[in-house]
Parts: C-alpha cells; structure tokens; sequence
C-alpha cells in the first residue's frame, strides 16, 4: 500500500474530500487528516490522524528494542563463560535489556512528531490540512485522478510507504513527488 499526501486549504475542502474518497471505497482506517483544528475536524466528522501517525512513537520503539537487544547482548554474552549462569538467566538479561529499550525509545517517540510529516510542519501550523490516504498500487491512479478532476485546491504532496522504517533519517528523502 501507498500513502499519498494531500493539503487542502480549509475544513470545507477537506471535508469534500472526505465524502468523495468515502463514495470511493476509502474507509476511515485509510484515511486520516493532520491539523491544529481538532475541533473542526470533531464537528466536521472527519477522521483525524492518531497518536501512532503523529509521533514517531513505532519507529522510536523499534530503535529501543534493537538497542537494547544489542546491550542486553553485549552485557549477557560475558556470562556464557560462566557455568552457573543458564541460558535463561541469557535471556531474561537480553529480554529486559529490550523491554527497557522499547519503553525509553517510547518516550523520546510519543515527544517527536512522525518523520513523514516533519515536512508538511509549516503548513500545518499556518492553517492547511494534511490529508493522507491509504491506496492499494492498483487503485493508485483513479483516486489521483479524482482527486484531481474533484479537488484541484488540495494539492498532492507526494507518497510513500505505509510502513515504518527505524533506520529512516531525514524527511524529504522518504516522501516522493507524485
């Protein structure tokens, strides 16, 4: 599946935008709008982005558990030499090691906003709304073209993946033009 980036420049158009992508066959689970109107979005009907497409709280919790994979390794390898310490001892040092890694990259993920949507900061900050729609590739072309033909003001922004990438750097690289 893609996402494609969309930004309208007020609730009515996104709203239209709504109705025309529902008629369509896009469901609420594949489209979501970014905005600092929440209320408007509440009163509109209109289904706003959640905590998970926010902030980066997935791929900073993918980042902790492999750290901590790899210190709660680098801890419990040593005590393989030991005979007293099992194999589940092992474990429970690299298991814990994750855990707390997940949990402190959960932290540092829920106060970050998402890499995919750092780009679209400003205009979303100065009134515009972020639509993003989940297509599958086959039906790719015929919402661009609705989209076009129905809503020329919301502008596509580009597209990208669904999935989360943890090793994911900046912003503009991950986010194609349409």
């Amino acid at each position: 599946m893609k996402r494609l980036y969309y930004l309208s420049p007020s609730i009515e158009s996104a709203e239209g935008v709504s109705s025309d992508l529902h008629e369509h066959g896009i469901t609420d689970w594949n489209f979501h709008i970014v905005c600092n109107n929440e209320e408007g979005l509440f009163t509109h009907q209109l289904h706003s982005a959640n905590a998970l497409q926010r902030t980066d709280l997935v791929r900073f919790v993918e980042r902790g558990l492999m750290s901590g994979g790899l210190v709660g390794l680098f801890f419990a390898v040593p005590f393989t030499y030991i005979d007293e310490f099992s194999f589940a001892a092992w474990l429970i040092i690299t298991a814990f090691s994750m855990l707390f890694g997940a949990w402190f990259g959960g932290i540092g993920g829920l106060s970050a906003e998402n890499y995919k949507i750092q780009k679209f900061h400003q205009q979303i900050e100065d009134g515009q709304y972020l639509i993003m729609v989940d297509v599958k590739r086959s039906f790719e072309q015929s919402i661009k073209c609705i989209m076009a033909v129905r809503h020329p003001e919301a502008v596509i922004q580009g597209q990208s993946s669904i999935f989360i990438n943890p090793f994911a750097g900046d912003a503009a690289e991950h986010i194609k033009s349409a």
